[in-house]
């Protein structure tokens, strides 16, 4: 029995392989043309075309462009759930490949190796249609970057595409660790995410009189410097909190205006949510501390998006198994969660759900995911969709049991 489940494995790995080069030409047009948002019109035709001819059961999404793909097994059983993300980023990109973005957006996140793996993954349950007990439903999702796609596919009924909700539901997300490695853990993988602004009211004036003036500049770089002081001072550093402020605005461009205001924006990214809600009740106090010592007025904000990942402690153990029965110890527990946030947590909060990062990385020093350098090495694709395939077909299987 064990020497034929084995079989059976390598079956699915090899089926798997076999796609590659159609794998990575599926990813380098997606690549070629990315799209932001809730609406990626390319893409979902792309996925569609795809999924052409694997007898599934195909419904687009009505407020984006969404692909949800119900592929039924030969025999009646429970209901998994893989999903992908497709949206691009509003990066222009840095890396000089034949396949390089020349539409002032760039897949730096690697949604589309998950948009290829996922259709992978689709052709390979399709060819071993008769031996699955179960459905599987397949989830390509727009506006994972900060427009919370999953949300509203929640809200159109991914998770009712069958007669029953998910046992399970998995993702994989590529990043530049070492290619080929999986990383995953029980528990709380990543971090959530909190929208920050805050806005300085002061006195505008002259440049060289800036006694007259109640200048936002130099506060807006007090309270920059004193955000970073708050969080590695104030929490225990086996809390993780990470406050970054990625745009400032000020001015006009006029060298000799002192600006009357500026607006700081950024994130914020817990991983308890007690501390949250600390940091919740502090940041403002510090904030408009400092503006008011200054003599400005202070209004700060911060909006919860997207809230952590955590993987459910026996679906992620039986995946970890699953896995390295095939890929052995390239499979790798990790310590702790990453500070990156994704809207698969809202998948999380309603099924049992395991989320795992695959090693892309074509190189020792590869970029980072949302960089403009980011690239990530495709021959991957063969992995994520056995991965996504194997882990579908055990997880059929144990809700069978």
């Amino acid at each position: 029995m064990m020497s034929s489940i084995a079989a059976f494995k390598a079956r699915i790995v090899a089926s798997a392989d076999a796609l590659v080069p159609d794998l990575i030409a599926l990813r380098r047009s997606i690549h070629a043309e990315p799209e932001l948002g809730l609406h990626l019109p390319a893409t979902q035709r792309r996925v569609v075309e795809a999924l052409a001819g694997l007898g599934l059961d195909i419904t687009e999404g009505r407020s984006l462009t969404s692909v949800t793909a119900v592929l039924r097994g030969g025999r009646p059983g429970p209901t998994v759930l893989l999903r992908a993300d497709m949206d691009a980023l509003p990066i222009t990109e840095a890396v000089e490949v034949p396949y390089r973005s020349s539409n002032g957006a760039m897949h730096a996140c690697g949604h589309d190796l998950h948009v290829a793996g996922l259709v992978g993954a689709a052709r390979v349950l399709a060819e071993h249609r008769a031996d699955l007990a179960g459905n599987v439903i397949l989830m390509f999702q727009p506006g994972e970057e900060g427009h919370g796609g999953a949300k509203l596919m929640i809200e159109e009924g991914v998770l009712d595409a069958t007669d029953d909700r998910p046992v399970a539901a998995y993702a994989i997300h590529v990043g530049n660790a070492p290619r080929g490695v999986f990383l995953t853990r029980p528990g709380t993988v990543t971090a959530s995410s909190t929208h920050l602004r805050i806005s300085l009211e002061g006195r505008g004036g002259h440049g060289s009189r800036p006694h007259e003036a109640l200048d936002p500049v130099p506060v807006a770089a007090e309270i920059v410097l004193a955000l970073q002081s708050y969080t590695a001072r104030r929490f225990d550093s086996f809390d993780p909190v990470v406050i970054s402020v990625t745009n400032l605005t000020a001015g006009t461009g006029v060298d000799n205006v002192i600006p009357e205001s500026v607006e700081l924006t950024g994130t914020v990214r817990t991983v308890d949510p007690n501390t949250l809600s600390r940091i919740e009740e502090e940041l403002p106090r510090l904030v408009e501390g400092i503006a008011a010592a200054h003599g400005l007025a202070a209004r700060i904000t911060l909006d919860t998006g997207y809230p952590s990942v955590v993987n459910d402690e026996a679906t992620a153990r039986q995946a970890m198994e699953t896995l390295r029965d095939v890929f052995g110890p390239r499979v790798v527990e990790v310590p702790r969660p990453t500070m990156g946030a994704e809207d698969f947590s809202f998948v999380s909060q309603q099924v049992p759900t395991t989320m795992i990062l695959l090693g892309a990385a074509p190189a020792d020093d590869a970029a980072p995911n949302h960089s403009p350098e980011a690239a990530f090495d495709d021959s991957v694709l063969g992995d994520q969709a056995a991965a996504l395939a194997l882990l579908a077909i055990d997880a059929l299987a144990a809700g069978r049991r």
